[in-house]
């Protein structure tokens, strides 16, 4: 049990990450967007291991190729468009922490690697979907809480950040970071 809470926390830190971002770019604590955003890091952490073990049979080799490439891809789109953003009028920017597209994308992106977990996990004797659910289940809830979390303290710290600096500047790099991050772990395992 303690090996799948510790998965789920480091599968759950780009989701907590990215919240702090969605906090600090929003500047405000919707509490149903925030649900919302949550639940779908959850939903998207949760189902990504169990698409991954159901995959290892057909797609092993090409999952793992080109997962860290799709996730560098995403975040760094997302990211560069944060950026480019920080510099127009706010009325011009389009990047939405609150907006549904956004938050399915983010959450997409920041799942990929628990393909990876999937494929591991039936490879290390989780031989059937009933051996899973402790393990997606616990991997879900830590993402969906640590989401949570992560745009409390984004909220609350954000007005410093938007004291100071540019919110969508700073969400943008920490992005295109998290993206560079998975690549560079992949590419060095």
């Amino acid at each position: 049990m303690m090996e799948i809470l510790l998965i789920a926390v480091a599968l759950a830190m780009d989701c907590f990450t990215v919240s702090i971002v969605g906090g600090v770019v929003s500047g405000r604590f919707c509490r149903g967007n925030v649900l919302r955003m949550s639940f779908l890091f959850g939903f998207f952490q949760a189902a990504m291991p169990l698409i991954g073990w159901f995959s290892i049979h057909y797609f092993k080799e090409s999952l793992e190729a080109y997962d860290h490439w799709i996730a560098f891809g995403l975040l760094s789109a997302i990211g560069v468009k944060m950026i480019l953003d920080s510099f127009k009028g706010e009325e011009e920017a389009h990047i939405d922490p609150h907006d549904l597209k956004t938050q399915i994308l983010l959450a997409f992106a920041t799942s990929i690697d628990a393909l990876a977990v999937g494929i591991s996990l039936a490879c290390t004797g989780y031989e059937s979907v009933s051996s899973l659910l402790l393990p997606i289940t616990v991997i879900g809830a830590v993402s969906f809480v640590l989401s949570i979390v992560g745009s409390f303290l984004g909220v609350r710290f954000g007005n410093v950040v938007a004291k100071y600096g540019k919110p969508e500047l700073l969400g943008g790099i920490i992005l295109i970071l998290i993206g560079v991050k998975i690549l560079a772990e992949h590419l060095m395992w």
